[in-house]
Order: structure tokens, then C-alpha cells, then sequence
């Protein structure tokens, strides 16, 4: 549990940092140059506040009231005395020596302000502006200096100061509320984040937990699926893995414990007839000994063909040897192998090849292919042979093959036939094997480009069907 915990805190701090992260700082980045811009802007607006005032105060100056000094002192008084913005802004007279002469303030009169731009006004007989400390008093101000002539010759400046408190102030609010905003944001962003990354985890963290408990064996376990996107998808496959290697599980036990019954059967009736004839003289008691030997070491034999051909297939040495093949000879081959045999047994054994030579070959393996069609007809004396008779047709249908073996047995229960070819699946039949041939028949014959066909015949009993296709000339 607890290192489920820190593997769930893992994954939330990897969400934050590389997903949350990123979009915070950004968010940061924008509030940050959001306050720049409004400081700029804040700053600008009142830049050219003062500089249009200033603009406008010196042409007026420069035009009307230059003409001497006393008209011009006293148009400086009464202009200063009247300036209707002196409660934000203080406007001064300063002349060509740096002292102020008339002000909003009068009791700054004589005094000397000592800031950069009344220099470079005088200098340059042009508008200068400054942003900065105050020489004398060390408060934060902005002004600017418009030059004032007289017959062409720079004698003074008007000059507009204001405290930028009250400026700095509104931008500090400006700022803060957008560093708020920013922060809300941040904070849902994080919050929704969180609701996300949990409903991701809590999901993971279960699928997690169960895929260490099949690990450690605990096949067929099912996860409560309670989603519909992507997560209930991934549940899903879980959950359908979990069945299907149960399944796996039950059935290679089962066929442990079934191969383990086969093996023993024969051999203790191979055993049991071999101590017997040792000690037996009479002739048909020895000829039906050595039959019943005979018989089970058949069956011994070709139980493991089966798990050699299944052991191949495993492990990728199973291996074809093609060859252009009569599939109707093998196949009459295999019914003569077989017809005896059968007879012995009671079940009577037919064959219909609709009047037909096919001479066209297929491309095939054609000891893989007797080993099917063997097996095949096996299975159908083995399972189906209740009914006594198994009729097998072959016939040709457009560019395949088909070959149908049919028994007139039980048949095999509906739900069952889409697991039968299935490896080591016996379903409910009794019937003696190891429940790997019809993979093995399926795979052979998948190998050719052909197809096994299970199904229950009309009238009772088992129709299998072997498809195969034949050769032209485009293969």
C-alpha cells in the first residue's frame, strides 16, 4: 500500500510539474508583463499630459507675454495663480539661472530645483522631460521643461512637475488586481488539475492493484468498471486479459490432468497385456493381446505427434514443405488407412466425390495435410462414432476446395462450438484426448491460406469442413 501511495503521489507530481507547471508560469509571465505594459502606459499618459500642457503654456508665453520682463513676470504670476490643474500638478517659472521664479507654490520662489532636463531645455531651446528623484527632497517625480525666448534667445522655462505617488499607487492596484486574477486562475487551473489527475489515478491505481494480483496468480479477478472514455476501454482489456489467461490456466491444467489420464490408460493396458502374454500360451489370447498392445501404442503414438506439433507451434519450429499436391488422392488415401479400421469398430465409413477427377493441385505440405484429414476423421470416429456411419464428400467450389467429414453422433452443444478448435479445450466430451489436435488442424491448414470449419449438421451429428484453396496461375 504504501508503495501504491508514492506511486500515485508520483504521478500527481508529474502532472503538476510538467503539465500545471508550464501554464502557471506562463499565467505568471503574462501578469508580469501585463504590469509592465500598464506601467508604461500609465507613465506615457502622463508624460504627454504634461508635455501637451507644457506645449501650449509656452507658445502662449512665447507669443503675448515676452514682450519685457515685468509684463512677463506678471503674466507668470497671475497664470500660475490661475492654473486650474495645482492640485496634481505644480507649474513652475524658472529662470535662465535654475531659480524659480513664479510657482503654483509660491513659497518655492528662489529656489533651485536641479534637475537634468531644465539644463537640456536651456541648452537645447527644446521641450525635455524627467523621471526620477527630486535633488532637494528625494520624492519621486515627473517633469517636464519648455524653453521660453526672447528675440530668439532662451531666458527661462516653464516647467511642470507632479509626484508620481498617486500614479505609482493606481498602478499598484492596476497590478495587483491582475496579479489576482492571475492567481485565481492559477488556483482553478491547479484545482481543476487536481480533479483531473485524481479521477486518472484513482482508476490507474485500482487497474494497478489488479494487474499485481494476477501476477501473483490470482487469474479471473474482475475490476468494477465504472467509466465510459478511455479508462473504462483499458478496464475493459484488464479485465478480458484476466478472464482469458484464467481460462489458459484452467485449461492447461486440465489438459495436464488429462494427458496425465491418457498416458496412464494406455500404458497400464500396454503393462497389464505384456505381463499377461508372457505367461500365456493360447493363441488367441495372444493375438488379442498383441491387438490391444497394438492399439494403444497408437494412441500413445499419436498423442505425441500431437504435443510435438504443439510443442513446434509454441515455439515457431513448426515448418511447411510445400509442393504442388493431388488433394483428392491424399484424401482417398486416407479414407482406404481408415475404412478398416472403422469397420472393426462397427462404423461404416463412405465417401462421394461427386463423379469427379480434380485435377487441379493445390500448393500444400502433403504429409501436413494427410496428418488434418487423419485427425479428422479420428476425431469423428472417436467422437461421433454412436452413430455408426461417417460420410465424407469433396468438392469444388469456385477456387477452393472443400472437403466436409460428417458423423451421425450427439453433436456438440451450441455453446461450445466457438471454443473447440481451441487448444487444450474438451468441453464436455468423455471421448479420450489431449484437446490440442483441432489447433493443430487449424493452424496447418491456416498456414495453406485455407480454413477449419466446426459446425452441428442438420439431422444430428458433426459436419467439419476443410477449406483449401486451389492453385492458378496467380499463385
Amino acid at each position: 500500500m504504501k508503495t501504491r501511495l508514492l506511486e500515485i503521489r508520483g504521478l500527481r507530481k508529474r502532472w503538476i510539474i510538467n503539465s500545471v507547471g508550464p501554464m502557471i508560469v506562463v499565467l505568471m509571465l503574462l501578469a508580469i508583463l501585463g504590469a509592465l505594459g500598464i506601467t508604461s502606459f500609465y507613465y506615457s499618459s502622463a508624460l504627454s499630459t504634461l508635455e501637451a500642457k507644457a506645449t501650449a503654456g509656452a507658445d502662449y508665453f512665447n507669443t503675448y507675454g515676452m514682450s519685457n520682463y515685468n509684463e512677463y513676470y506678471r503674466s507668470a504670476t497671475l497664470y500660475a495663480a490661475t492654473f486650474d490643474s495645482a492640485d496634481s500638478i505644480e507649474l513652475q517659472f524658472i529662470n535662465r539661472y535654475g531659480r524659480i521664479e513664479a510657482s503654483t507654490r509660491g513659497l518655492m520662489s528662489g529656489t533651485e530645483p536641479r534637475t537634468t532636463e531644465i539644463a537640456q531645455a536651456m541648452l537645447s531651446g527644446k521641450m525635455s522631460s524627467f523621471n526620477g528623484e527630486a535633488p532637494q527632497t528625494g520624492e519621486k517625480i515627473l517633469a517636464v521643461s519648455c524653453p521660453l525666448t526672447f528675440n530668439g534667445t532662451v531666458v527661462g522655462v516653464m516647467r511642470y512637475v507632479t509626484a508620481t505617488r498617486n500614479l505609482d499607487r493606481q498602478i499598484l492596484l492596476t497590478a495587483l488586481s491582475i496579479l489576482g486574477v492571475m492567481l485565481v486562475m492559477c488556483g482553478l487551473l491547479a484545482i481543476s488539475s487536481l480533479i483531473f489527475i485524481n479521477n486518472v489515478v484513482a482508476p490507474v491505481a485500482e487497474v494497478t492493484e489488479a494487474a499485481k494480483r494476477i501476477a501473483g496468480g490470482s487469474y479471473g479477478i474482475q475490476i468494477p468498471n465504472h467509466y465510459s472514455d478511455e479508462m473504462g476501454e483499458l478496464v475493459d482489456n484488464v479485465n478480458h486479459m484476466s478472464l482469458k489467461i484464467s481460462q489458459s490456466e484452467k485449461m492447461q491444467t486440465e489438459f495436464i490432468s488429462s494427458v496425465s489420464h491418457e498416458l496412464r490408460t494406455p500404458l497400464t493396458a500396454i503393462n497389464g497385456w505384456g505381463e499377461t502374454l508372457e505367461e500365456e500360451q493360447d493363441p488367441e489370447q495372444l493375438r488379442r493381446g498383441m491387438g490391444i498392445i497394438t492399439k494403444e501404442a497408437r494412441r500413445l503414438t499419436n498423442m505425441v505427434e500431437e504435443l510435438l506439433e504443439f510443442s513446434k507451434m509454441q515455439d515457431g519450429r513448426f515448418t511447411l514443405r510445400v509442393e504442388d499436391m493431388d488433394l483428392q488422392a491424399e484424401l482417398e488415401d486416407a479414407i482406404y488407412t481408415y475404412r478398416q479400421l472403422f469397420r472393426q469398430d462397427g462404423i461404416d465409413l463412405t465417401y462421394d466425390d461427386g463423379g469427379e477427377m480434380y485435377e487441379n493441385p493445390i500448393i500444400g505440405d502433403p504429409e501436413r495435410i494427410k496428418q488434418v484429414l487423419c485427425n479428422l476423421l479420428d476425431n469423428a470416429a472417436k467422437h461421433g462414432g454412436s452413430g455408426k456411419r461417417i460420410h465424407v464428400t469433396m468438392r469444388r467450389k469456385e477456387d477452393d476446395y472443400v472437403v466436409q467429414i460428417r458423423d451421425f453422433g450427439p453433436g456438440i452443444p451450441e455453446a461450445e462450438l466457438p471454443f473447440v478448435k481451441q487448444k487444450f479445450y474438451k468441453g464436455s466430451s468423455k471421448a479420450r484426448g489431449s484437446g490440442i489436435g483441432l489447433a493443430v488442424c487449424d493452424e496447418i491448414l491456416s498456414r495453406h491460406g485455407g480454413a477449419l470449419q466446426i459446425d452441428n449438421a442438420e439431422g444430428g451429428g458433426t459436419v467439419v469442413s476443410v477449406i483449401l484453396p486451389v492453385k492458378t496461375e496467380e499463385n
